[in-house]
């Protein structure tokens, strides 16, 4: 599903921005959208943060069968 793709995608930017905040200190989104209390800032956070919720999901869907082999 497309949906649960871009999920996965913006919450992968999101830890990868925990991690750079966790071992830099430097918090790239803030850096790139002017601070952490601008309103492009707040948007993106809001927005990973929906998405992180939304992958909650993917760890209590079933598996959808493709026809192929399960490894």
């Amino acid at each position: 599903m497309v949906l649960d793709r871009i999920a996965l995608i913006l919450v992968i930017i999101g830890a990868l921005n925990w991690g750079a905040v966790g071992l830099f200190g430097v918090d790239l989104v803030a850096f790139i959208c002017g601070g952490q209390m601008a309103a492009l800032s707040r948007i993106i956070y809001a927005i990973v943060g929906i998405a992180g919720l939304w992958c909650v999901s993917l760890l209590f869907r079933e598996r959808e069968e493709t026809g192929g082999a399960v490894a």
